[in-house]
């Protein structure tokens, strides 16, 4: 007798800039590039749904999470924001709010939720660069979320890894992000 056949899981990838891909030709972005990672790497079929939108804030994307979660109905959720928050000098108590009222709707929503940082250039200053950073960190220690402590991280010291405006991969980095995230993924939703 065959077993229950399991519908594929879906991952929904809300982000910004940097998971929209932009700046890169269509179908070269890491998100593009992560279900295909996941089945020959990891052995498991994701279909991933990239709701990033360039230029989006922790504010715009928390407007649009409770739509995208009653059309799309995910299994998880890799919330991707802050970078834009952090590039604006927003207010770091507007950051965390909205990351954790994202976080609740996940949750009530029955899905899993994912969160990836972002570190911002050092020319922010060491004080604002530091609490943009420890606000983070506290947002995955207060919820106990599945972390993933810096999205660009196997490319960031790499500048041929970036365009020209420094703050976004090249098509070359997109397969290491790709590669990154699936180890995150691997580790803490697909661990057998």
């Amino acid at each position: 007798m065959a077993g229950p056949v399991w519908a594929t899981p879906t991952l929904l990838i809300l982000g910004d800039s940097l998971s929209a891909g932009y700046g890169l030709d269509a179908g070269q972005s890491w998100v593009d590039q992560l279900a295909p990672e996941l089945r020959t790497n990891v052995g498991v079929d994701v279909q991933i749904l990239n709701a990033s939108i360039s230029g989006e804030t922790t504010a715009g994307g928390l407007s649009r999470l409770p739509g995208l979660l009653v059309r799309h109905q995910p299994e998880y959720v890799l919330i991707a924001l802050g970078a834009n928050d952090g590039l604006r000098g927003l207010p770091l108590t507007g950051l965390k709010e909205n990351i954790l009222r994202m976080i609740t709707l996940v949750r009530d929503s029955g899905a899993t939720p994912l969160y990836a940082a972002i570190e911002l250039p050092r020319n922010y200053g060491g004080p604002y660069t530091r609490a943009f950073r420890a606000t983070q960190d506290a947002i995955a220690n207060d919820t106990q979320i599945a972390y993933l402590p810096f999205l660009l991280e196997p490319v960031a010291l790499t500048r041929s890894y970036f365009q020209e405006d420094g703050l976004h991969p090249t098509a070359a980095a997109q397969p290491l992000i790709a590669a990154h995230v699936t180890e995150f993924l691997q580790a803490s939703v697909f661990a057998k």
